[in-house]
């Protein structure tokens, strides 16, 4: 099978797999990966399990060109940060693979994107370059064909009669929101929706009180008069998203799997069910590194499906004389 064919995946056995054979291909191309293998005493001879790959502290992308080989990226993504602060790089080889990935995940949990109408709100993404959500997003509304998919900046009035008027109309609708802005939604025009997935992607960015996810999800629920909140997981240095349909257990596509380390141990994996660092694989990232330990804390459940608990602070981070490479 080759590298790239990753979306038709449907066993453990096959992801297993495609997992060790896209180790060896980093290994071998990716030279910030292999540098960091290799202080590890990890290799392509003794690396035989995927359980004996190493994961890449997520922090590389902000101060290494994290690439396979040597090419021209045909975008950038960035993360978000501070004034002043490092950013994360991801540096894009193939967007066909990017929009692959994402569309076939969105089929597989939500159908067809053209049965859908896609009102996004995301201004704090809107308002910089380089955001990979946005590219996701602008697609999604491109691809839906309906006339009122689009961009919701600062227009709440416009997206409230738009809603209504979807809703009316019994149109399958989803609205794709950073959660400060759909507080702010929520607060102002109290709705009661039933053909709208409305769903988080995360983030106060600072604008609002940090709140635990039940209780966002519990306001937001209010707000637009459903039963549950729908959340995406992913981030600047993935290619590929999980999804949440509620409760705050997400799944991942077939090319994806996530795995929690030990927190006093980074390079000792975490049994299923024990909370931990998140390390995720994503296959998609072909040309970058598949194998990346987040500053997320999470636990994986016996079904496959995973929460997110929260995040390290610079205190709880352990092994990161290993960021000196």
């Amino acid at each position: 099978m080759p590298l790239e064919n990753i979306f038709t995946i449907s066993t453990d056995e096959e992801f297993n797999a495609m997992a060790l054979k896209t180790f060896q291909s980093q290994y071998n191309e990716n030279l910030v990966y292999q540098e960091f293998c290799r202080h590890l005493g990890k290799n392509v001879s003794n690396v035989k399990t995927i359980e004996d790959i190493p994961f890449l502290p997520i922090e590389f992308f902000k101060s290494k060109k994290v690439i396979c080989g040597s090419f021209t990226p045909k975008i950038t993504f960035t993360s978000s940060g501070t004034t002043g602060s490092e950013v994360s790089k991801h540096h894009v080889k193939n967007l066909e693979l990017y929009e692959n990935s994402y569309l076939t995940a969105f089929r597989h949990f939500y159908g067809d994107i053209e049965d859908y109408c896609v009102l996004a709100l995301l201004p704090s993404y809107l308002e910089r370059e380089g955001s990979s959500l946005i590219y996701m997003a602008n697609d999604l509304i491109h691809k839906s064909k309906h006339p009122d998919s689009g961009f919701y900046l600062d227009d709440l009035d416009r997206l409230q009669k738009t809603l209504l008027e979807l809703d009316a109309q019994n149109t399958k609708t989803l609205l794709l929101g950073v959660s400060f802005a759909l507080l702010d939604m929520a607060e102002k025009f109290p709705l009661k929706l039933k053909n709208t997935v409305v769903m988080e992607t995360g983030g106060m960015k600072g604008r609002k009180k940090e709140l635990i996810r039940e209780e966002l999800h519990q306001l937001l629920k209010n707000g637009f008069g459903v039963e549950a909140i729908h959340s995406e997981y992913g981030m600047t240095e993935l290619l590929s998203q999980a999804y949440s349909q509620g409760n705050g257990r997400f799944f991942a596509p077939k090319w994806m799997k996530i795995l929690t380390r030990e927190t006093e141990d980074p390079l000792t994996l975490q049994k299923v069910g024990k909370t931990g660092g998140v390390n995720i694989i994503d296959l998609a990232n072909i040309h970058s590194c598949s194998f990346i330990a987040t500053q997320d804390l999470g636990k994986v459940h016996t079904d496959g499906s995973f929460e997110i608990l929260g995040r390290f602070d610079h205190s709880d981070i352990r092994g990161c004389n290993l960021m000196v490479l």
